[in-house]
């Protein structure tokens, strides 16, 4: 079985991404991790155990980002092909955070090994096994906050959301995202250490899990709705990605995004929330009066429309210089009450970094359009007449986790609206994921708007009360769950998932030195 290590590496990493995501095979994930350890055990080197652990890697991110080939049919200047090799492409560059964690792990956790030791590891690792663990577990939280933030940032699909439908989420709360990613790397090591008949070290990792999950179950999982509950109506118009650049198509578009929120109430005050960019393609809500009259027919006296949208920044000579990714608030007669302008900004999807450089390369055609997306100040709450205070987080912000809530005002909920027609099959429930563990970690309701799927409510531990699946034209009308109070992770941010990491790296040098 471990003849081909490299191979038996790529193998597994491609089997545990199944644990994301539509198919959410979580007890695979852990077994592929188990093998993971075994294979760095194994490993002669630190640089055996480097390569092995980016091996695993390719294969983790190439399937679990499969999606990402999928935006590339709705790019007609670049060959749908093309897609396939970003993906591979990313997958190599994202793979070294593992391998830097088995390199880490190695390092500590085990001492650099002849071939001759190697013949031995079974003896060898009886004393250090738990320190492998445990470093392993600590470097790869701290390598997945590093994915997370160099070069902007790419941190989909954490490896603790795998386990986002097990007891252990709840964790999430006091260690958040990446801590809860360690407490995955510690279950697959427990099954490790069992199967290597490591009874009690891998025995007192599984026990400490389990007596965690218990906890989770016993406590009370209430998501009470407030006393005065806020009328939410989500509009999903099923609005195909190559169906949204069409000029003619976007007008239907707007008349069935109007028709959809149905007549307003005046008894009965609404918040209508439609997905990002749905007022897009030409058409400026700043700019253009009759625009706003027309949406105003869906927005009644005492209704506030939540609606993505783009606004256009110009130079003192009137020249248009760049864009924001933006949501509006509308009130009555759809005056323009705030906007909220997106800050983290996808490259090459929302600005082509360097431009100057690659414009020449032609690369210029991975962006539509000619104007670069302009990041906004960051993590926002406004007060809505009659709703309150409501944070804002567009798509692809709301995976950094730490990141999404304004701590100097807190909201009464976060809206995040997507536009997730182009990414696939698994990116859409891969979002969903996402945006329930934020949920937990922040002890904060989420509700998504997205214009084909998935749209709902999550409610703050996490769990999905209210949706609309892929594919579907419909609306969703709602009373939001009550926001907790701030959890220890909404009060600390990534200082807590930073200080267990240190702990568990802490034990392992401790371990690591006792066993010499």
């Amino acid at each position: 079985m471990f003849r081909h290590p490299k191979l038996l590496a790529l193998a597994a990493g491609a089997l545990s991404a199944t644990g994301f995501e539509p198919l959410g095979l979580w007890p695979v994930t852990l077994a592929c991790f188990a093998l993971l350890l075994e294979l760095i055990a194994r490993a002669p080197n630190g640089r055996g155990a480097f390569v092995r652990s980016w091996l695993f890697g390719v294969g983790h991110f190439t399937v679990s980002l499969n999606w990402i080939a999928h935006a590339f049919t709705y790019q007609e200047t670049m060959p749908h092909w093309f897609g396939y090799g970003a993906v591979v492409l990313l997958s190599l560059y994202l793979a070294v955070y593992p391998a830097l964690a088995g390199l880490v792990a190695c390092l500590i956790g085990k001492p650099f090994a002849s071939s001759e030791v190697e013949k031995r590891v079974s003896t060898s690792l009886d004393t250090n096994g738990v320190a492998l663990v445990l470093a392993f577990a600590a470097a790869w939280a701290v390598t997945e906050y590093l994915r997370a933030v160099v070069f902007t940032g790419f941190a989909w699909n954490p490896l603790g959301v795998a386990l986002l439908d097990t007891p252990l989420a709840a964790s999430a709360q006091a260690i958040g995202t990446y801590g809860l990613s360690a407490l995955t790397v510690l279950a697959a090591g427990a099954l490790w250490l069992l199967a290597r008949r490591q009874w009690l070290s891998g025995g007192l990792i599984a026990g400490a899990l389990i007596i965690r999950a218990i906890w989770t179950l016993a406590a009370p999982s209430a998501a009470p709705v407030l006393a005065a509950p806020l009328a939410v109506r989500i509009v999903q118009p099923n609005v195909s990605q190559d169906e949204k650049h069409d000029p003619e198509v976007q007008v239907v578009n707007l008349r069935r995004l109007v028709q959809m929120s149905g007549a307003p109430d005046p008894a009965r005050p609404r918040l209508l929330l439609w997905p990002e960019a749905a007022i897009d393609n030409g058409f400026y809500l700043e700019e253009e009066p009759a625009l706003r009259r027309f949406l105003a027919r869906a927005i009644g006296p005492r209704d506030v429309l939540l609606s993505g949208g783009v606004a256009i920044e110009y130079n003192r000579e009137g020249r248009s210089i760049g864009a924001r990714n933006s949501i509006f608030a509308l009130g009555p007669d759809a005056r323009i009450l705030s906007r909220y302008d997106k800050a983290h900004l996808v490259p090459y999807g929302e600005y082509l970094p360097m431009r100057a450089v690659l414009t020449p390369l032609g690369l210029s055609r991975l962006v539509p359009g000619d104007l670069d997306f302009w990041p906004g100040p960051g993590p926002t709450s406004f007060d809505l007449p009659g709703f309150g205070a409501v944070g804002f987080q567009i798509c692809y912000e709301i995976i950094f986790s730490g990141q999404v809530i304004d701590a100097a005002k807190r909201p009464r909920f976060l809206f995040n609206p997507s536009n997730d027609a182009w990414f696939g099959a698994w990116g859409p429930p891969q979002h969903m994921a996402q945006a329930r563990l934020r949920a937990i970690e922040e002890g904060m309701t989420i509700v998504r708007a997205t214009p084909t799927g998935i749209s709902g409510v999550i409610a703050p531990n996490g769990r999905l009360v209210a949706s609309i699946g892929q594919g579907r034209r419909a609306v969703l009308d709602a009373a939001l769950p009550a926001p907790r109070p701030p959890t220890l992770f909404a009060r600390y941010g990534n200082l807590l998932p930073g200080l267990f990491a240190l702990l568990l790296a802490g034990l392992a040098v401790v371990i690591r030195l006792r066993s010499r």
